[in-house]
């Protein structure tokens, strides 16, 4: 996979996506990682809160939010 980033990124198995960002393995999410992921995409991990964005082509934390819980 060719996305032109700078941070690396790779899917497990599981297919979840992680990154290694500020030398820590941080997990990207799975679906709602942006496929592909482009210069000023944003998204927020439904699982853990986290925001990303993309910015300069790298992988950023920019912040944190309420995790998305579903009812089910």
């Amino acid at each position: 996979m060719a996305f032109f980033l700078k941070t690396k990124i790779w899917q497990t198995g599981s297919l979840d996506w992680w990154g290694m960002i500020d030398n820590d393995d941080v997990f990207l999410g799975s679906r709602e990682f942006p496929q592909p992921p482009e210069e000023g995409d944003e998204w927020v991990v439904h699982k853990t809160g986290d925001h990303f964005k993309i910015i300069d082509m790298e992988i950023r934390h920019i912040g944190k939010k309420e995790p998305v819980t579903y009812p089910w």
